[in-house]
């Protein structure tokens, strides 16, 4: 063999190792690495029950994503505790994008509420996408006595203890700022918590419940004529129920609105947050998408990952020095 041979032989060899070289590091990569994530279906966590606000919002938002994202975005819901079996659920799953949930506002305050956290949400997640925020109020059977807000507290000032009201869970927006409301004008009350919306209305309208304070899947109902709304909780009153005060027109100073957005494991890969924050970045403007939130009152509040991320960090401290305040404890 002659040293021109030689040299050829071991120049093809050697792109050869290098080839293979190549192909071994990218299978170890992330997909993202390999340009072609997601490569198959994504699912979405939505710790509530079909049917109510955020069910719906959630699924109308992920037909939207997978178009954008070209792969299925698959609805799972895992209702129940406030809405922190999602997140929970984020512990047990693979950080490469292919098991993200929806984030509520309770997985800042179950772990300060809890005598043993089931998560540290600064340390457990990768914030990826801040979507919206609800429209809340009170609302009550068509045929109850109550025709305001103002008549409902002056009977639960006089009947302690008696008047009971319903929610999607203990430390959940709903269930905060009731007794918020509640210690605010002396009232005491009984809360009776529910996995979700649809188990609420149930109980509102079969008498179990006098009350529900829930999210504005009530909006159709009160439209038809079976519910009555009393108040809702924005910042102003809502485009859809101009005649229905807020809490602050009725000099309670209280605003809720629960803003939430999308988070997966810690320790996801950069890149693959980008692609899913820049689908969702166009999702949660789409038009078809904004049609629904339109439909419940709620506005669009995009963060990109950074921001919300250290929107995550406020709440989580914010959060903490209520709980604190308030003293609740599970």
């Amino acid at each position: 063999m002659t040293g021109k041979t030689t040299r050829r032989g071991a120049l093809a060899m050697g792109a050869a190792l290098a080839t293979a070289g190549l192909a071994t590091a990218g299978l170890a990569r992330p997909a993202l690495a390999q340009g072609n994530f997601p490569a198959r279906p994504i699912r979405m966590l939505v710790p509530w029950g079909a049917g109510g606000t955020t069910d719906v919002q959630m699924r109308a938002f992920g037909e939207v994503a997978s178009r954008k994202l070209g792969q299925p975005v698959v609805i799972e819901n895992r209702a129940g505790a406030g809405g922190i079996l999602g997140p929970q659920a984020l512990l047990n799953e693979r950080s490469d994008g292919y098991t993200i949930s929806q984030m509520p506002i309770s997985v800042f305050r179950y772990p300060h509420m809890a005598a043993k956290p089931p998560f540290d949400p600064m340390k457990d997640f990768t914030w990826i996408s801040h979507l919206t925020g609800y429209l809340f109020g009170v609302v009550v059977r068509a045929d109850a006595p109550w025709k305001t807000f103002q008549e409902f507290l002056a009977d639960a000032k006089k009947n302690r203890g008696k008047i009971t009201y319903g929610s999607p869970g203990v430390g959940t927006s709903l269930h905060i700022t009731m007794e918020q409301i509640a210690g605010q004008q002396g009232i005491e009350w009984v809360h009776v918590p529910f996995r979700g919306y649809a188990e609420n209305a149930t109980a509102l309208l079969g008498g179990q419940i006098d009350a529900l304070a829930d999210s504005s899947g009530w909006s159709e109902m009160v439209r038809d004529g079976r519910l009555r709304l009393l108040v809702t909780w924005g910042p102003t009153r809502a485009k859809r129920f101009p005649d229905t005060p807020t809490l602050k027109d009725l000099g309670i100073d209280l605003v809720s609105t629960s803003p939430y957005g999308l988070a997966g494991p810690k320790g996801m890969d950069p890149g693959v947050v980008r692609v899913l924050d820049a689908a969702f970045r166009e999702a949660v403007n789409d038009p078809q998408h904004v049609a629904v939130l339109d439909r419940y009152d709620m506005p669009v509040l995009y963060m990109n990952p950074d921001d919300y991320a250290a929107f995550a960090q406020r709440t989580n401290e914010e959060e903490k020095a209520m709980i604190q305040k308030l003293g609740l404890k599970l």
